[in-house]
Order: C-alpha cells, then sequence, then structure tokens
C-alpha cells in the first residue's frame, strides 16, 4: 500500500529518477554498437569480439534501468509520492497520471524486450522494442518535459523542484 503523500521525493527518489533518465538517454542516443550487432546477425555474418563487446554494453545498461526501475517503483510504495499540484487543471492531471503510467510501463517494456531479442533472438521483440516502443518513450519523454516545464513556469509550481532540489 503506498504511503501518504510527501512534500517532496526523497533523495533517493531523486538519485534513481536521474539515474534512470541518464541511462535511458545514453540507450537512446547510443545505439550504435547494437545496431550493428543486430545488422550482422541478420545478414548472417559473425560479430567480431569488440562489437559483441559494443552490443553487450547498450545491454547492460538496458538490464541496469530494469534493476533501478524495480528499486523505484519499491520506493514510489514504500515512501510515497507528493500530492498533485493542486494548481494544475483536471484534464492535466489525468494526462500527467497517463504519461507517468506510460513511462513506468517503457521503463519495465523496453529492457524486456530488449532481453528477449538479445538473449533469446525473439526478432519481433526487437521490432518493438527498437521501432514502435522507441517512438512512443520519445514521445512520451517530451510530454514529460514539457509538462514539467508547464508546471515550472506557467503554473509556478513547486512540481520541478520536487525531483531536482527537494
Amino acid at each position: 500500500m503506498q504511503q501518504p503523500s510527501t512534500m517532496a521525493y526523497s533523495l533517493s527518489q531523486r538519485f534513481l529518477h536521474w539515474t534512470i533518465a541518464l541511462l535511458i538517454f545514453f540507450n537512446l542516443l547510443f545505439p550504435d554498437g547494437m545496431n550493428v550487432w543486430h545488422r550482422l546477425m541478420r545478414r548472417g555474418q559473425v560479430p567480431t569480439p569488440e562489437q559483441v563487446s559494443s552490443a553487450n554494453i547498450h545491454a547492460y545498461v538496458g538490464i541496469a534501468i530494469l534493476l533501478l526501475a524495480i528499486v523505484r517503483l519499491g520506493l514510489r510504495f514504500t515512501k510515497g509520492v507528493p500530492a498533485e499540484a493542486a494548481e494544475e487543471p483536471a484534464i492535466f492531471r489525468l494526462a500527467a497520471r497517463l504519461a507517468h503510467a506510460g513511462l513506468y510501463i517503457l521503463i519495465f517494456a523496453m529492457p524486456l524486450t530488449g532481453i528477449a531479442a538479445y538473449y533469446f533472438g525473439i526478432n519481433p521483440a526487437g521490432s518493438l522494442h527498437a521501432d514502435i516502443l522507441k517512438i512512443i518513450l520519445w514521445a512520451l519523454i517530451a510530454a514529460h518535459v514539457a509538462g514539467a516545464l508547464v508546471h515550472h513556469f506557467y503554473w509556478k509550481s513547486n512540481a520541478l523542484r520536487r525531483m531536482t532540489i527537494g
């Protein structure tokens, strides 16, 4: 059961948020090693040890994201979360809840589909991972950042502050 809301996220929640965000951006912006490995495998070629190592970096970062997300979700249920900003209209609170739910789903779905593709050779999972889910993730990240900026500059709420300096 989730505990009552707090005024800000705990230090551990903020640390995990930004660590996961950085790891996600790393994998989104630098997937080259995995892309090369995938292209070679599709052509029936054997990747070099360096190419496998490069692909492994992408995979290990994804696994780290998954493990940290499990910890983060546990903290969410044990420490609670700050209350929604009262300044925000109900339709935007609903949109924020949906965006956060979508981000949590993708924080788990992306590594799981990547693992299914890379370690178990499930090609449809790889297509889902690299194409559909990646596009949805970028859209949700953009919405999440835009929402934080609207809170900070338009509604002048403390929503952004709660996840940065507390």
